[in-house]
């Protein structure tokens, strides 16, 4: 199985895979509403516009397994993406990214390694994968790195047609 036929659902619950984002350089991240790292949605959206017309989207997964910093439902989630960080990309629901009930999609995107060489499990919110427009997983980067951080931008711009 591709990571294009993952099942996912929506943010609001409809079925989706990530094959509608197939040939885009996709920039998976596993957010959070309340927590430390949280203003980096800011970043997230800007490198989303900055990018989504060359093939690029930022795609935001709410997971709530550290410190319980994403309590809300998914209307809650929405709701406070788009009014407090003017969020545009797409959201999809809140799952588990470590544990037993590991999401398949992050069953695979944690065997990237990230610029030391450390693949397993995701170390707290704000973790971001790279996936290049034919769907491998070309880069891992750590929660403390920005959405703005060069060489995360660079990785990004390398990934996208000129």
């Amino acid at each position: 199985m591709t990571i294009y036929e993952i099942p996912l659902r929506t943010l609001s619950g409809e079925p989706t895979s990530l094959a509608e984002h197939r040939g885009k350089a996709l920039l998976i991240v596993n957010v959070a509403s309340k927590c430390g790292l949280t203003p980096q949605y800011t970043g997230l959206e800007e490198l989303h516009e900055r990018f989504a017309g060359r093939g690029f989207s930022v795609l935001g997964v709410p997971c709530n397994q550290f410190a319980g910093q994403e309590p809300g439902t998914s209307e809650e989630i929405a709701e406070f993406c788009s009014a407090t960080y003017g969020v545009t990309f797409p959201l999809l629901e809140k799952i588990d990214v470590n544990g037993e009930n590991r999401h398949p999609l992050y069953a695979e995107l944690v065997t990237a390694q990230d610029a030391e060489g450390v693949a397993g499990d995701i170390k707290w919110n704000f973790e971001k994968f790279l996936v290049s427009p034919a769907g491998e997983v070309v880069g891992r980067f750590r929660p403390q790195t920005a959405p703005g951080d060069g060489a995360l931008v660079s990785a990004v711009e390398a990934q996208l047609p000129v």
